[in-house]
Parts: C-alpha cells; structure tokens; sequence
C-alpha cells in the first residue's frame, strides 16, 4: 500500500474467509495524507480523540456479566464491514481528529484478518494509536504478527486467577489460555499491559488483592470496573455491584493507595492511585458511582457500521448503508459530526427514567 505524499486509490482485498464479507466487491480506499476536516466535538465543548472499532461481536467467552451461557444471537454476517469498509470509515474519522483506535469486540481476535485489520489502520496518515481490548484467549498465537502489523498496547480482560471461578464466570476452561496470552504480549513489546477486572459480589470480589499483587509482581497495570448495566439478559442489580469504594475499601486491607493529582487524568476513564508510594500504580473506572461523562472523548464505530456516541446511547447512526449506496468521504464525516452533536451530557444511569440500550456490550464493544 502506498504511503507517500500523493494521493491515489487502490483496492483492498477482501478478508481471507468470507466471515463479514458482504458479497459485493470491496470499495476503493484512498491512501496518503488524510484531509483535515475536525475536530469533533459536540455541544458541551468534549473534543473526540478516541475511536472504539468493535471488529466482531462474536466472543469465545460467556461472561456472566455480559451474555447467558448460551450466547446471544450473532449479527447478521452481511451486515458486518468488510475490511475495507472499515479501514474507509477509520480514515474518515482520523481527518475529523481520531488519533487512538481501539479495536474491540465481541472478542477482537476471532476476527481472522485481523492482522490486516491493524496493517490497514497503521498505513493511515497520520497513523493513530492502535490498541485493543481483549479476554487474552488466543492472543498467544497472534501477539507477535499484531505487533509487527502495528499493534502498539493491549488491554487484557481477566476478572480471576482461580481456574475454577474462571469457568464459573466464563462457562469456559481457558484461564490457561489468557495468562498465556498475557504473557506473550508482554514478550512481544506491547506495554504497558492494561488488566481489566469485574468484580462480582459472592464470585470473585475476595480476589482484588491478589489480582493486583499478581498485576505488580509481573508490571501490569490493573484497572478495577464497576459491573454496568450491559449485560444480554438486562438483569443487571445495582445492590449486587460491587463499588468503587468498595474496592478501594478491599484493596487498602493490604495496599496503601494514594490518588495521583487530578490534573494527571485527563480524559481516562480510571481514577489512578499510586500503591505504597509508587511508581506503581491501580486504577478504578467508577462508570456508575462516579461517572466521568463530562470530560469524555470516545465515540463507538460497530461491527455493523454503527456511530454510537456513548456506551449506554439507545440510539445509533448508520453509515454501512451510506457507506454501501455510494455516500462520499464528506458526507459520511457529516453523519459522524451529527452523532457528535446529538450526545448528551452524560449516561443517564443514575436518572430515574434510565433504560439500558438494547444492544449488549457485546454487539457494542467496549
């Protein structure tokens, strides 16, 4: 693929297996410098750097907390982006000022080009950050190839290190797996190496200090989540969430954890202490309890080729269909500008009249 200072269309080709290929032949997708046509930024003044690209809704886990044991129905395969549908809305959104792409799922490595997914968002110019959130089940296989491909961080999903909560919580026998996968992203270069947990009353919530000892015995960093109401059966109980400052309460029986300056946070999610006086550090994403709406810089791009503009949005804007009945580069960016205006000011979980969106976080991503 051509990177140099002229601008010229080429073909992409479609993914090696015909997992989200729609039937019809790829669109051409521009190369060279991007044109600038950002930033975006909605009503309130909250500037969007970050771009959350669920790859895939499908996972090989079945997390409690996100979907029943027997799975949820899959998207539609023609509805799914192709690969070069993707990496054209990406470039859209990196000239209205993206500079972080997040891949997601679903689990992001069942998506079998993969590697070309990252390849592709790495030859955009300017190139963003690539990351990906992930439960770490085949990662191993694969950490080397994404590096090389441009991957540059991880962040890893494991909510227990007790094989026997892992299936409790997962319905699958793959803890080996995921500290497997955790391990080879660390041989690989990719760092730091983020950990995420849940931690579920009666299930796992007596892990907390034992997640982070593990996570600054290997130089991890650890990042606690409130459980959101996100999860396929729409049975989520805010009296069973375990709290930000009920794990902060867990995590001080061992640790000494003092918060880092405000003015250090920016627009990360996680609330960042140090632990025993530094250079270490855990976070706490108080989503529920202490939201973070107002300074908020992420917009979701779905597997389906949907714009959510908050996680907990009930409502999306299409751009597949556009995108597929010949919309140009400015037209699709005016639809994600529109999404951009319409957010509102925060999440809503706390109001009386809140509804969780329809989707799971799983058909979302995260």
């Amino acid at each position: 693929m051509t990177t140099d200072m002229t601008t010229q269309r080429v073909t992409i080709g479609p993914p090696p297996t015909t997992q989200h290929s729609t039937g019809a032949s790829p669109p051409d997708v521009e190369t060279g410098p991007v044109p600038a046509r950002g930033p975006l930024v909605d009503k309130y003044g909250r500037v969007h750097r970050d771009l959350r690209l669920s790859v895939t809704d499908r996972c090989s886990l079945r997390c409690t907390y996100c979907m029943p044991e027997a799975g949820v129905p899959w998207l539609a395969r023609d509805t799914m982006m192709t690969t070069p549908e993707m990496l054209r809305l990406a470039r859209i959104a990196v000239s209205l000022g993206i500079d972080e792409i997040r891949l997601t799922g679903g689990e992001p490595l069942l998506r079998r080009d993969l590697v070309d997914v990252v390849a592709g968002l790495a030859a955009i110019d300017p190139a963003p950050e690539i990351s990906m959130t992930t439960n770490g089940v085949g990662l191993a296989k694969v950490a080397g190839a994404l590096v090389e491909a441009g991957l540059t961080r991880v962040n890893v999903s494991i909510d227990t290190l007790k094989r026997e909560t892992f299936i409790e919580l997962s319905k699958r026998d793959r803890l080996k797996d995921t500290l497997a996968g955790i391990e080879a992203a660390a041989e690989a270069g990719l760092a730091p190496i983020k950990l995420n947990t849940v931690l579920m009353r009666g299930i796992n919530d007596v892990e907390a200090t034992d997640l982070l000892g593990f996570a600054l015995e290997h130089d991890y960093q650890l990042r606690f989540i409130e459980q959101m109401p996100l999860d396929a059966q729409h049975q989520w109980d805010r009296s069973q969430m375990i709290t930000g400052a009920e794990i902060m309460a867990r995590l001080q029986t061992v640790y000494e954890l003092t918060p880092m300056p405000d003015d250090t946070r920016g627009s990360a999610p996680a609330e960042l202490f140090l632990v025993d006086g530094g250079p270490a550090t855990v976070g706490v994403i108080a989503s529920v309890t202490m939201p973070f709406c107002g300074t908020c810089d992420r917009v979701r791009l779905t597997a389906d080729g949907q714009v959510r503009n908050c996680l907990f949005a009930t409502g999306e804007t299409n751009l597949r269909d556009p995108l597929r009945a010949g919309a140009s580069d400015d037209e699709l960016a005016a639809l994600f500008c529109a999404s951009i205006g319409a957010k509102l000011p925060g999440h809503g979980i706390n109001e009386p009249g809140f509804l969780q969106p329809p989707r799971p976080m799983s058909a979302i991503g995260g």
